[in-house]
């Protein structure tokens, strides 16, 4: 491991769709910690008729995180960033006011308007430029929304943030934006990494508002006295941003080579490579892969799959059935069910956001040919199975992409901590999976603040530390050939697109 300074601190925010946490990290005597020190809901509101984000609550929270970090012992915080989930962002205006509250990605506005946008701009144009996946909520197709239904708000807005981008501006009052986030906006150049104006005059959306772009792990300045508040431990913190897109972080936590495959596990499952240059190829646009932005000037060739989503949801369904299962139990009762019984498509639209997703997968099974599920033991253990088939099908398009045959899978992030899905996966794959660690997001925040302060020399000595830190657990394939025959079926109820037509199922898929 490189040679490192010990004795600071640092504070990751890492919010995400669901909730956001404030984790201290302490690097001493050449060893990293971490606390979390307060964890709060992420809940969307209705507005207007629309899904927003509540951001000055979330802001408030992370005030009062900041301010708690002395009764937890630090004398001294060194460096404070944010990392959180991509595409949405805010619109300021005259004093960096903000318009309105960010919408949610998965508000309904954007219904039908990537289809329209694509007609005017060419899904082979935006490709090949941004490098990025058709999502209908993309950054792109919600201004074009905006563009579409209430254009006054663009004209009046001064500046566009993105949602880490807004928090590092109320945390120092300077405008930016993070390379890593704004890659997911789909208006990003992949080969220059600056805004690609043309693709936003062509949809007249004004560019006056975007603002100057910086790289993971630049010092943003410290915290505004009015911050800080007079608070000795914040005194001279700095601001860093690190990876501001949460995947970003979660990959800059860890090695990657030509030879070991990612998967960021969570509400989403993000299964990708790190490499050194954008693969925009046709078959890339066919399969839809998206080129997203890394961290010193890498790319993270992945794909998004529709991760725990499903099992968040069953969740909620059996809570409000006055069933509160604990995970462990749950996943106790479901590794005992019979293997291999029920297989649905995480991605199918029907998932998106159902009123009951215990039911839509119920419907879907039944639709295609199979039993339903009964009870949620065999509903958890047909979400695991089907990810794990999901997995591979994904990884054997990564590999058809990148030219090369990954002989380990690292899953890191709160899905790492499910051995039941590691095992289902290793199996599934007939690869060796490396689980670990669970707080990867929180980690490679912290990883670029250290970097940036000096507390370690490079990326990769701070990836040593975490590795030494934090190892991982081993998961080898048992018993694959089940699998292999499960995997034929699985096929057919998930179809690689043809040509475009994931732009289209897309649309239904996500909008």
């Amino acid at each position: 491991m490189s040679e490192a300074k010990s004795g600071s601190t640092y504070l990751a925010f890492d919010l995400g769709a669901e909730s956001g946490r404030a984790i201290l990290g302490r690097f001493h005597s050449g060893r990293l910690s971490i606390e979390e020190i307060r964890r709060f809901p992420n809940e969307p509101v209705i507005n207007n008729g629309g899904l927003h984000w509540d951001v000055p609550r979330l802001w408030r929270e992370m005030e009062s995180a900041l301010h708690s970090v002395g009764p937890h012992g630090v004398n001294r915080l060194d460096g404070v960033g944010v990392d959180t989930w991509g595409v949405d962002y805010a619109l300021l205006g005259e004093n960096g006011a903000l318009l309105e509250n960010p919408f949610h990605y998965r508000d309904t506005r954007t219904d039908g308007v990537m289809a329209r946008a694509l007609k005017i701009l060419t899904p082979k144009m935006v490709y090949g430029t941004t490098g990025i996946q058709f999502l209908p909520f993309n950054t792109l197709y919600q201004l074009y929304a905006t563009q579409l239904l209430t254009p006054r708000t663009l004209e009046l807005a001064e500046h566009l943030l993105t949602v880490p981008d807004l928090f590092h501006f109320w945390l120092t009052g300077k405008i930016v934006s993070e390379r890593t986030n704004a890659s997911t906006t789909q208006f990003l150049d992949v080969h220059k990494r600056e805004w690609s104006m043309d693709i936003l005059h062509r949809l007249g959306i004004p560019t006056h508002m975007l603002p100057p772009l910086v790289d993971a792990g630049t010092n943003l300045g410290h915290l505004l006295p009015e911050v800080a508040r007079n608070v000795d431990v914040l005194s001279g913190t700095s601001v860093i941003a690190p990876a501001c897109h949460d995947t970003g972080s979660a990959f800059a936590a860890v090695h990657s080579g030509r030879d070991v495959a990612l998967i960021s596990s969570g509400t989403w499952s993000l299964l990708g490579a790190e490499l050194s240059s954008p693969i925009v190829t046709e078959e890339a646009r066919r399969l839809n892969f998206t080129n997203e932005g890394g961290v010193g000037g890498t790319v993270r060739l992945l794909k998004n799959i529709c991760g725990l989503w499903l099992l968040e949801r069953c969740r909620k369904d059996w809570q409000s059935e006055g069933k509160n299962i604990e995970y462990r139990e749950l996943l106790a009762e479901a590794g005992a069910e019979p293997r291999l019984q029920h297989l649905v498509n995480p991605d199918d639209s029907s998932f998106v956001l159902p009123q009951h997703m215990s039911q839509a997968i119920a419907a879907f099974c039944v639709k295609s040919g199979q039993s339903e599920p009964v009870g949620p033991a065999q509903l958890t253990r047909a979400i695991l199975e089907s990810l794990a088939l999901k997995y591979r099908q994904v990884l054997e398009s990564l590999e058809s992409l990148v030219g090369t045959r990954f002989q380990e899978l690292r899953i890191v992030g709160g899905g790492s901590r499910i051995d039941l899905l590691n095992q289902f996966t290793a199996d599934a794959t007939g690869r060796r999976v490396l689980a670990g660690p669970v707080e990867a997001t929180a980690l490679g925040n912290l990883a670029m603040q250290m970097v940036a302060m000096g507390a370690v020399d490079s990326l990769g000595g701070a990836r040593e530390l975490i590795a030494a830190c934090f190892p991982t657990r081993v998961f080898e394939p048992d018993d694959t050939a089940p699998w292999e025959k499960a995997y034929q079926s699985f096929r057919a109820l998930s179809p690689a697109p043809p040509v475009d037509s994931s732009i289209c199922s897309t649309e239904k898929s996500f909008g």
